[in-house]
């Protein structure tokens, strides 16, 4: 498989993008397209977070209930989760029930509440400029960056947990942050979402 296909629908994308009718979705209205907004940026970081390990389809596939169980993804609702809502949490099987990311998630909204200017101005401010073309294949996109490693040293100072360098990557590249569609790819990632 090439780095870049054409899929059934006669569209040039990147080829992860094509693998599954889920991927493509989310490849052409979602992923790489610029994403503002502290409580949407909460939720795309807290299921980077949860894939952690896991496949991102998994993710993806869960999310309404991801959405459903952790109040849309509102930061001043799941920052006054307590036990109780750990233990509901832990009994959903339309999640990821692991106890360590689920406390992550809880504890990222705490932190989140506290930041004075709020989450979305904290992640964008760790934005690189943009390159001057798109990768051609994506052994040229990396696994992390100086500015995810930066952001991942800055949240976690924060008191944020679950957000290494390559998690954060992984959040820039999904929010719009950078732009790693391929060259050649038709999705305009200057668009948001």
């Amino acid at each position: 498989m090439t780095d870049l296909v054409i899929g059934a629908d006669g569209l040039p994308r990147c080829a992860w993008g094509a693998s599954t009718p889920d991927y493509a979705a989310y490849h052409d209205g979602e992923w790489g397209r610029p994403l503002r907004g502290d409580d949407a940026l909460y939720e795309r970081m807290t299921l980077e977070a949860f894939q952690s390990g896991l496949s991102w389809l998994t993710i993806l596939r869960k999310r309404p209930a991801f959405r459903l169980a952790f109040d849309e993804f509102s930061i001043e609702a799941v920052a006054g989760y307590g036990e109780a809502d750990v233990t509901r949490l832990l009994a959903d099987a339309g999640i990821v029930r692991n106890r360590a990311k689920i406390e992550a998630a809880i504890a990222n909204a705490r932190a989140a509440l506290d930041l004075p200017d709020g989450l979305s101005a904290l992640l964008w401010s760790f934005a690189p400029p943009p390159r001057a073309a798109r990768p051609e294949t994506f052994t040229q996109v990396p696994a992390l960056t100086p500015e995810s490693t930066a952001m991942a040293k800055a949240l976690k100072k924060r008191g944020f947990r679950f957000v290494g360098p390559t998690t954060s990557y992984a959040l820039m590249q999904a929010t719009g942050m950078v732009d790693d569609h391929l060259t050649g790819c038709h999705v305009s990632a200057a668009e948001p979402a």
